[in-house]
């Protein structure tokens, strides 16, 4: 039975008979549908029968169905309510604006409007910089998206996608404190993408790019970056690849390898796999191979847009050809970014004594940890129910926090090293099951954010 989880749980309300065994049957129906209850609540109790909230985890919408209906079986209860707790935390969006300062006589509303609020205008007007001094924008990040590319659902355009921005200007404010807005834009292309984000400009103090589809990520990015005076940072790509480096530096420790010698095959060539790609190489790995659906990515291989010519020019020293498999025989270390279920126990026993395996696909990683207990030394997926979850939140909130509070009008290599650098350092030492924090360790974002500051002041991308 799969893993059940509070991203498909239920609460059950439900009239029973006043009699012990009477909760005992309805929770032995739950446990027999396969489902876990977690919680059991009184609402109301009229002396014959007692009222109870019942929160139970589910695998899946399917799951939960089956976990109804085995309640609904139950003789003498009465299913009341049935609510599904995913739907009922988005119910009227996730986010709120609310005012720094209360308005409780004209005194106030003459100083935070009209007319005081032109005093404070005219001064910006005169020195542009007091922007980021008197307004929002000094805390302020736009979360933006085209909707192409959201989570592991696809092209589901910018209304769909809304839910998932809230969800991250959530994060934003809980881990680092940052105001985030949710922009969801209806485009058509890169261009008018990179129009309508440049146009943005004056609101906020940086951009996170979010579930753009490749290849028009990296143009959109590498446009944005050139043209604004503000952070941008596409996290589906650095998010990811600064929480692996991190990671892999703690990996490497646990099984007695050095970083620059591991040899390492990635799975995924998209925005996520290129940019892991880029940050291992920057951080010294050398023998790097990437494999995307059709094959192995290598000098000559025809067809290959901008970004996996990079994976052809400057990884893949030996020119490995063929197939995924292939070349995971004798590998040190293997990155998943890509689909569920690719792999095999067979196929991660080819690989080198003291193997690593980060295997990030979601919800489904390219193979589950209890298929390779005893083989993979250190063993990481995206996923939250196991150890080790490589989770973009350790990453976005910190560089963010950082950049804004030195002023940085761009995020560098250098500042993403150090970011990793700072999340390797916050996990315990020499723990194959915990290679990175737990994205709930306090200081997580704060000593990313001391880092990534740092950082920015010595590589002088600050605003003087």
């Amino acid at each position: 039975m799969p893993t059940a989880l509070a991203a498909y749980s239920l609460r059950i309300r439900a009239r029973f008979e006043n009699r012990p065994e009477a909760l005992g049957d309805v929770a032995t129906a739950v446990g027999v549908a396969g489902g876990t209850l977690m919680a059991v609540d009184v609402v109301a109790t009229d002396g014959a029968t007692v009222t109870r909230d019942l929160v139970v985890f589910c695998a899946s919408e399917a799951h939960a169905a089956q976990v109804e209906a085995a309640c609904r079986s139950v003789e003498g209860t009465a299913v009341l309510e049935v609510e599904d707790r995913t739907f009922a935390h988005h119910l009227g969006g996730k986010l709120r604006i609310d005012p720094k300062r209360t308005l409780t006589d004209r005194d106030e509303l003459a100083i935070a409007y009209t007319p005081g609020v032109a005093r404070v205008c005219t001064a910006i007007a005169e020195d542009p910089a007091l922007v980021h001094r008197y307004t929002m924008k000094a805390n302020s990040v736009a979360v933006v998206t085209d909707g192409t590319a959201v989570l592991g659902l696809g092209d589901i355009g910018p209304d769909a996608a809304l839910p998932v921005m809230e969800g991250k200007a959530v994060l934003f404010k809980t881990f680092a404190g940052i105001d985030a807005v949710p922009l969801c834009l209806r485009v058509s292309d890169a261009a008018e993408l990179v129009r309508a984000v440049a146009q943005l400009e004056p609101a906020f103090g940086g951009v996170n790019l979010e579930d753009i589809a490749a290849p028009r990520c990296f143009e959109v990015e590498e446009r944005l970056v050139d043209a604004l005076e503000i952070p941008v940072f596409h996290d589906d790509q650095h998010g990811t690849a600064v929480v692996v480096l991190a990671a892999l530096r703690n990996a490497a420790k646990v099984v007695g390898k050095d970083l620059g010698t591991l040899r390492v095959v990635l799975s995924g060539a998209g925005a996520a796999g290129v940019a892991i790609a880029k940050i291992l190489t920057g951080a010294g790995v050398g023998d790097i191979v990437a494999a995307d659906r059709k094959g192995v990515i290598h000098r000559g291989r025809e067809g290959l847009d901008p970004s996996k010519q990079w994976l052809a020019d400057h990884a893949n020293p030996q020119g490995r050809t063929g197939t995924l498999r292939d070349v995971l025989e004798g590998a040190d270390v293997f990155i998943g970014v890509s689909a569920p279920g690719l792999l095999t126990r067979e196929d991660i026993a080819t690989m080198a004594e003291g193997c690593i395996v980060f295997a990030m696909a979601n919800p489904v990683p390219e193979v589950l940890p209890e298929e390779v207990e005893g083989i993979a030394a250190v063993m990481a997926t995206g996923r939250s129910d196991y150890p080790n979850q490589i989770n973009n939140v350790l990453c976005f909130p910190g560089i963010f926090r950082g950049a804004l509070d030195a002023g940085a009008t761009r995020i560098t290599e250098g500042m993403k090293l150090a970011a990793a650098d700072a999340i390797a350092a916050a996990a315990p030492p020499m723990r194959a099951d915990e290679v990175v924090p737990s994205v709930f360790a306090p200081g997580v974002a704060g000593q990313v954010a001391t880092a990534v500051a740092a950082a920015a002041r010595a590589e002088g991308v600050v605003r003087s």
